[in-house]
């Protein structure tokens, strides 16, 4: 399984370096786009929670879960979303589908687990038109930046456990601004374009403690600090002619000099608590905190009318299985799952913040005699406003993904009678 696994893994890796546009929404214009939710989708479907570890699946959130894992396990996601966009002026609908994470996760011993894989991290994916009275202008932009992530987590003692992910970022951000003026036969395109590379690291660490009654209580926490992310920029500007079908044509162009800069990526930590019977229910709540964005464009895209300060999460979820080891009946072994969650994305445009929520709830679905499954997950949410001329998105998201678990770990010796 392992041979296919590397080659499933270089043409996720090939796909997402080079068609990274898993998002349609006019919010990405700013920064380095929307970030993504960052796990499986067992995480997102209990409100995006990341606290929850097992020994079974992988926790693409809190490196410190590896060190639980008992079972070499491949995690692979997908996901298609569909939305309306609502202005005071106007309605319009966006569809996209995306890969959302591949990863493998590897148990050493009893006592540590390493993982790696790739996932998105930003994505950037909008189109804006913009009509006066003797202007109109077009803005586009697609890209985002993804991360190859190398994890290791250790169990301290049974009830504790730390893990550290070590990430590198790269991709690109490509914005486009095409100028039309009344009475003027030509046009104008300005194309930015930021090739983005550095690495990231986040510390995790995982508590669980059984209490009485056969109850456990579960209590998480993740750390990010500040990094810094190199941006090789480049800008591009033209005279343009179009054709009566829509087409371009380049009349005049030249490159500029644009500075190469540096980005920093804000520091970031989560804490979470919960409580459940294991192979039964679990519900946990869920904070995280995003230090300010220091930046609203790596190129001098963002507007004046918008800023940055700190944000928040707050996540809500849970699991419910009837009877995992039922025998007779198949949806007795089935997980279900529900959350909320509701975030302050810190970002706030004509003196309105831009905020977001989501309901969730998906099932797990097993398959075959041991413990892999199919994992469906549905969330509708919402994203900003229409006040100040602005525009509300409304989504439905449906996530696919396989949690395939070996039956024997890769070092265990072998026994003979």
């Amino acid at each position: 399984m392992i041979k296919r696994f590397i080659v499933i893994v270089a043409v996720f890796f090939t796909v997402v370096a080079t068609a990274q546009e898993n998002v349609s929404s006019p919010y990405s214009y700013y920064g380095i786009g929307l970030n993504t939710f960052k796990g499986t989708v067992e995480n997102r479907s209990m409100g995006g929670l990341s606290m929850f570890s097992d020994s079974i699946h992988l926790n693409l959130r809190n490196p410190a879960g590896y060190g639980r894992l008992r079972r070499t396990t491949y995690a692979l996601g997908g996901s298609h979303e569909q939305l309306t966009l609502n202005s005071d002026a106007a309605e319009d609908k966006a569809k996209v589908s995306s890969l959302d994470y591949l990863a493998i996760g590897i148990p050493v011993g009893g006592n540590l687990g390493f993982a790696f894989g790739v996932l998105p991290y930003t994505s950037v994916g909008y189109q804006i038109l913009d009509i006066r009275e003797d202007v109109a202008s077009r803005l586009e932009g697609r890209g985002g930046m993804n991360k190859v992530f190398l994890s290791a987590g250790y169990q301290v003692i049974p009830s504790l456990s730390f893990g550290l992910d070590v990430n590198y970022n790269f991709g690109n951000l490509q914005n486009r601004r095409t100028l039309i003026r009344d009475e003027v036969q030509l046009g104008s395109r300005d194309v930015s374009r930021s090739d983005l590379l550095g690495f990231s690291y986040n510390f995790g660490a995982d508590f669980q403690q059984r209490l009485k009654n056969g109850l456990k209580l579960h209590a998480a926490a993740t750390y990010s600090p500040t990094t810094t992310i190199d941006a090789e920029n480049s800008r591009q500007l033209a005279t343009i002619a179009f054709s009566p079908n829509g087409g371009e044509s380049v009349v005049e162009e030249r490159d500029l000099n644009v500075a190469d800069s540096e980005l920093t990526l804000p520091a970031k930590y989560t804490i979470g608590l919960g409580l459940g019977r294991p192979n039964k229910w679990f519900f946990g709540g869920e904070y995280v905190s995003t230090d300010d964005n220091s930046f609203l464009s790596v190129n001098g895209a963002g507007g004046a009318n918008a800023n940055f300060a700190n944000a928040a999460q707050y996540k809500f979820g849970g699991y419910f299985i009837p009877q995992y080891n039922s025998i007779t009946n198949y949806f007795n072994r089935i997980v279900y799952r529900a959350g909320f969650r509701f975030e302050e994305t810190g970002l706030n445009i004509n003196n309105q913040d831009i905020n977001e929520f989501g309901i969730t709830f998906g099932v797990g679905l097993p398959v075959g005699p041991g413990f892999s499954n199919i994992n469906l997950g549905f969330e509708y949410g919402q994203r900003g406003t229409t006040d100040s001329g602005l525009i509300q998105e409304d989504f439905f998201r449906l996530s696919v993904g396989l949690s395939l678990t070996e039956a024997r770990r890769w070092f265990e010796r072998r026994k003979f009678n």
